[in-house]
């Protein structure tokens, strides 16, 4: 292992789900120093050693963020309505700029390539498409990382909520039965991406390492809460009455739907799951774990 005594890393979104947990787990392993990089840096209250102001939409601001950097962290935020290959473009040029040794990118399976063109998911396709220019940047290290279902998501943006019958569940476009998502807590990101920035050698030309705790159906998550002492109930729906519940509804039903096709993280991506466990630096949380600490 090469010795990184406090070598700085920038981290992208460091206020973010993703972000946060790569900042925290950094600090803990304790061979860097981590730099937050933010839009807002007054209220920024994370662990970093230093705050930086910078956006993913200017590139000077972001190559002097860059600048004195051994590695960076990069994601970006569909949600918030980003051009994804544009950001991921600019965040590609200020690290060159700025000579940045290790590059990790943020990513997540090709869901136009996987399903052929059958599905269409751009909060997946929109970073994998970053992919090859990261590729092609001639950085000396570059890693690629997955991030899961978040277990945060089944109280958060996919939580349950109350049904018709009075009950409170999913109704959701996915066969209950169908083992096909790919899960962890967000925050294990964090363990994975220092491992990554640790082990340059191992994955440093271009591995990907996919994040996945768990590997469940929704029966398996109605399951865990219910050994929790919490019910919750589950109705399919077909894909088209989905899309109509709410705005950005029919880009979670064509995910779901690509999920039941090919499971979250495609195919073979055994390796990948496999490799991510080896190199974090600490254990994953269960889903189980997870449900006991974040639900009461």
């Amino acid at each position: 292992m090469i010795k990184m005594e406090n070598k700085l890393i920038a981290v992208i979104g460091a206020t973010g789900s993703q972000g946060k947990g790569i900042v925290n787990a950094l600090v803990k392993e304790g061979s860097f120093k981590v730099r937050a990089i933010s839009r807002n840096p007054d209220e920024y209250a994370g662990e970093a050693h230093e705050v930086v102001k910078a956006d993913l939409t200017d590139l000077s601001s972001l190559t002097d963020a860059f600048r004195n950097t051994h590695g960076v962290f990069v994601v970006t935020n569909f949600w918030e309505g980003a051009d994804e290959l544009a950001q991921g473009k600019t965040a590609i040029q200020a690290a060159k700029d700025a000579g940045v040794n290790h590059f990790i990118w943020s990513t997540l399976p090709d869901v136009e390539k996987i399903s052929n063109g059958k599905f269409d998911v751009p909060h997946f396709t929109g970073k994998a498409k970053v992919d090859a220019l990261v590729k092609a940047a001639g950085f000396e290290h570059y890693t690629f990382v997955q991030a899961p279902f978040y277990f945060q998501n089944l109280i958060g943006q996919m939580g349950a909520q109350p049904q018709p019958d009075g009950s409170i569940g999913w109704t959701l476009p996915i066969d209950p039965t169908k083992k096909a998502i790919h899960m962890g807590d967000i925050n294990d990101l964090g363990k994975v991406v220092a491992g990554a920035f640790l082990n340059p050698e191992k994955v440093g030309n271009g591995g990907y390492l996919s994040l996945a705790t768990a590997f469940n159906s929704f029966n398996d998550v109605l399951d865990a809460f219910k050994a929790n002492g919490k019910e919750y109930t589950f109705s399919q729906v077909p894909g088209e009455v989905f899309s109509s519940f709410f705005a950005g509804a029919g880009e979670i039903a064509q995910m779901l739907a690509y999920f039941e096709a090919h499971t979250y993280m495609g195919p073979n991506s055994e390796a990948q799951i496999q490799l991510a466990k080896e190199i974090a630096t600490d254990e994953f949380t269960s889903l189980d774990q997870w449900i006991k600490q974040n639900t009461h």
